[in-house]
């Protein structure tokens, strides 16, 4: 008990320092497997990775990943624009991301074991000077 009492400060940088090291761990498990928009175009190049936006008709309109399938998250089950091959890499896309993870985690409970949200969404696709569509609404 008197090393304790000695040496509380010590014991207590070890308990932070444990805390800051177990931190990133602990949040990595919130993001639900979001991939970063480097390993985006990763799996775009490698892996032919779908990329599904489930952004709002007029939110797509206004700005989207090239190349990605506008499924709004209201009718993404049983979407005709889903890839067929569900082996496929699919990355999820809104916005910020918000929505990406929740579309993810429905894809995946219907089969789509590779479907990914984006890190960030749309914003950090941009933020990443990587090509951005506008189409009319």
């Amino acid at each position: 008990m008197k090393f304790i009492i000695d040496n509380w400060f010590l014991i207590l940088v070890a308990f932070v320092s444990g805390g800051m090291l177990v931190w990133p761990l602990v949040t990595r498990g919130t993001r639900a497997g979001a991939v970063s928009t480097a390993q985006a175009v990763l799996l775009i190049n490698r892996e032919k990775a779908v990329v599904v936006d489930v952004s709002e008709p007029a939110e797509y309109a206004a700005g989207h990943v090239a190349g990605a399938r506008n499924i709004p998250f209201g009718s993404l089950e049983g979407a005709r624009e889903l890839p067929s091959n569900k082996s496929l890499p699919i990355i999820v896309v809104c916005p910020t991301g918000a929505r990406a993870s929740r579309a993810a985690a429905t894809l995946r409970n219907s089969g789509y074991e590779k479907a990914v949200p984006l890190a960030g969404g749309t914003a950090a696709w941009r933020e990443a000077n990587l090509p951005i569509e506008k189409t009319t609404a």
